[in-house]
């Protein structure tokens, strides 16, 4: 059987479909599987990594604004729209996929809504709360709808489409062991580790915040500390020359791991106490999945505000903290985290509440549904 599977822009939208992938191979260990991404999006580096065959084509997002940039830019995206769909459809011609779902990002539009005119069953995923734009306008299309918040069936018109599954997670994320991943990080079982990203992409705001965090840190020497820029080996530089000029000059020498991206990110996740992160729906599933106590700063910048209605869920359900980014700094950042990390009961209480909000059987049921489809 052959299943295509389309994502990307973000690691949050291209790692469940990754992890539905890897549910698939593990039952049908002959089965061919394609991916289609954006061109020059981080889907092109990230899904072969996986050990997955990735086709691209070309398509941009719509802009919500009306300046005369956003306009031009929004054009655009229309001519790429016409021109995504004429490459899906030569890509799905010659892979004959027997099912095409979508895991999130703009380039799902393009490709399932080809995969509907000619007649492939198909399926989409939506993470968050509220569902985005692509979702929205693919709803009404597709085979089904797969929600990853129960209660999130609501926000829907055909409601008897629409079926709660939870967000899939990578195996590598269930079961894992943290003296094991403490030992392959070098890190002591003694001293705790505080690990911290801001999304694949990067925030400007909150990357300036952490470097009076990871100042504060290395002053203190009171917890191990991993760092995820986002965005590139420039946005890393950037942090580097800033941390240099405040006299940081010397951070994997006193436990200060400061990175671009997470590629081994199961294993860190494993060993850490505490998660500093956005609210981003695929982060909170792996972050549950772990049972990873979090301080959640949710991005203001997203659609609907939908990482804000993500953090209020867990934060309720008392597996994490909040804490805006409007009226977060470094040094109050560095403030929260001190208080957590000397109240062990706390930490303990929000591991437990994290693992309870969790679905470990997520990619299972994306997949029974998929191969539902199917027949």
């Amino acid at each position: 059987m052959r299943f295509l599977f389309t994502c990307g822009g973000t690691a949050g939208h291209i790692y469940p479909a990754v992890a539905v992938a890897g549910q698939i191979r593990a039952l049908m260990p002959d089965a061919e599987i394609l991916f289609v991404g954006a061109t020059g999006k981080m889907e092109a580096e990230l899904v072969p990594r996986e050990g997955y065959k990735i086709q691209t084509v070309q398509i941009t997002n719509l802009q919500r604004n009306f300046s005369p940039r956003g306009v031009a830019h929004n054009l655009k995206t229309m001519q790429n729209i016409v021109v995504s769909m004429r490459e899906a459809g030569q890509i799905l011609r010659e892979f004959r996929p027997d099912v095409a779902v979508g895991t999130g990002g703009y380039v799902c539009y393009p490709v399932l809504r080809k995969a509907v005119q000619m007649g492939i069953p198909t399926a989409i995923h939506e993470s968050n709360v509220v569902p985005g734009l692509t979702t929205k306008l693919l709803a009404k299309r597709v085979s089904r709808v797969m929600v990853g918040f129960d209660g999130a069936q609501a926000a829907y018109k055909r409601k008897d489409q629409v079926i709660y599954t939870g967000t899939p997670v990578r195996g590598a994320f269930l079961g894992s062991s943290k003296e094991r991943a403490r030992v392959a990080l070098g890190i002591p079982q003694d001293k705790p580790l505080v690990v911290s990203f801001w999304g694949s992409l990067g925030a400007s705001k909150m990357n300036a915040d952490m470097e009076e965090f990871i100042r504060l840190g290395y002053q203190g020497r009171r917890f191990y500390h991993i760092h995820a820029t986002g965005g590139g080996e420039s946005a890393l530089l950037k942090m580097q020359t800033a941390l240099a000029a405040q006299g940081v000059t010397d951070p994997s020498g006193r436990g200060i791991d400061v990175r671009a991206f997470i590629y081994d990110m199961p294993q860190v996740l494993a060993a850490a106490d505490l998660v500093l992160c956005r609210a981003g729906a695929s982060t909170m599933a792996e972050l549950t999945a772990m049972g990873k106590p979090t301080v959640l700063v949710p991005s203001p910048y997203v659609t609907h505000n939908h990482q804000e209605e993500n953090a209020k869920a867990f934060a309720k359900g008392g597996g994490a903290v909040v804490v805006q980014e409007q009226t977060c700094t470094g040094a109050s950042l560095y403030a929260t985290v001190q208080r957590l990390l000397t109240d062990p009961r706390r930490l303990l209480d929000m591991s437990r509440a994290m693992k309870g909000m969790g679905n470990p059987l997520a990619a299972e049921k994306i997949t029974e549904i998929i191969l539902g489809l199917t027949n």
